[in-house]
């Protein structure tokens, strides 16, 4: 199987390249802009393997996106590439619409064109993977039940708006040209390379550095989080199923307040580490309340019962064990994390550097 990788040098990209490429009988194509928060340090064993690709291209050029999809001609598409951090919609929201829409359109009129011509061949297969959010269905009371597969949209931020127009244009094209998809919509993904302005890297690193913990107005924001390697088998059942045009959610059936999340990790934190940074004798002296995100949403909460029904997958990692890991190779690995945070990786990116 083929695979093109959009966004591959992302958080959730790089950990499905990383899978992906265990199996030499993959070809994988890892196509990123390797903006401010793709890293090819991310794939680490990216250069042990003849099946895998590294192409620097942005979405947003047409012209190359489609050079690229005709020159590789992929089985599947994996579409990651995109901007998902809420705070820089508010701040910036034109990029987000330029990436998620723009950016989107250009693929599927790239695979427009190249399932036309793949269509020739005889036995060859084709699907547009598009990786989405759950934040398209905006945000639930405490009570009411959690997102499914046919939850009205209703997205709060620029972000999230960007992602559910980009699910209109998978839809669409899908029905109007014949283009074969599938759309996931996935919960709060965390494990080890997460970019570190996400919460549970942000507060991890934070913490290990002595530095605050921010907390948005109380903390009770409630979210599903979901384990990036669960995250990644999901992804890879509905790819590998015959089932085209239609649409999965992807849970972690972990709901959990953020301050609970904050505090969890300080905790661990103290029983980890005995010499503590900047004279602190506990972690939670670090959290401060700042405020409240503008339209922030209250809950997520996602109903995993067609994915678990129709492809017999459900999370296997549970999420105090999963953080724990999550913590402890932050830990192991601060080399990574601090080259993220100076933006020394990106003078050094693998298979771009200059050696002067």
């Amino acid at each position: 199987m083929r695979f093109l990788v959009t966004g591959g040098a992302g958080f959730i990209g790089s950990a499905l390249i990383r899978k992906l490429i265990q199996d030499k009988k993959n070809s994988v194509i890892n196509v990123d802009n390797l903006s401010y928060s793709g890293n090819l340090e991310s794939v680490p064993s990216s250069n042990r393997n003849n099946n895998y690709t590294f192409e620097n291209c942005d979405i947003t050029n047409k012209k190359n996106i489609t050079d690229l999809v005709m020159k590789y001609e992929p089985n599947i598409i994996f579409h990651l590439a995109a901007e998902s951090h809420v705070d820089r919609s508010i701040d910036g929201p034109e990029k987000f619409i330029l990436t998620n829409l723009i950016g989107t359109f250009n693929l599927l009129e790239a695979s427009r064109d190249f399932n036309r011509y793949s269509c020739s061949k005889s036995g060859f297969n084709f699907k547009f993977h598009h990786i989405s959010t759950d934040e398209v269905y905006g945000d639930l009371e405490a009570t009411e039940t959690p997102f499914d597969e046919n939850s009205r949209y209703k997205p709060s931020s620029p972000y999230a708006a960007s992602k559910a127009g980009s699910d209109h244009l998978v839809r669409s094209w899908g029905r109007t040209f014949d283009i074969p998809y599938v759309i996931t919509n996935c919960s709060n993904n965390y494990g080890p390379y997460q970019f570190p302005e996400k919460l549970i890297p942000h507060t991890i690193i934070n913490a290990l550095c002595g530095k605050g913990l921010p907390v948005y107005g109380s903390g009770h924001q409630i979210r599903d989080w979901l384990h990036v390697e669960d995250h990644i088998s999901a992804l890879l059942k509905v790819a590998q199923s015959k089932k085209i045009n239609d649409t999965y959610v992807i849970g972690g059936n972990s709901e959990m307040k953020n301050i609970e999340v904050i505090k969890k990790i300080c905790l661990y934190l103290d029983n980890k580490i005995s010499k503590k940074p900047n004279n602190i004798s506990s972690f939670f002296e670090l959290i401060s309340y700042v405020e409240d995100r503008p339209g922030h949403d209250k809950r997520y909460a996602i109903d995993c019962s067609k994915i678990k029904s129709n492809l017999s997958w459900a999370p296997k990692i549970n999420f105090e064990e999963g953080l724990k890991q999550t913590i402890d190779w932050y830990i192991d690995n601060r080399i990574w994390w601090e080259r993220v945070l100076s933006g020394e990786y990106r003078l050094t990116r693998i298979g771009l550097k200059n050696d002067k």
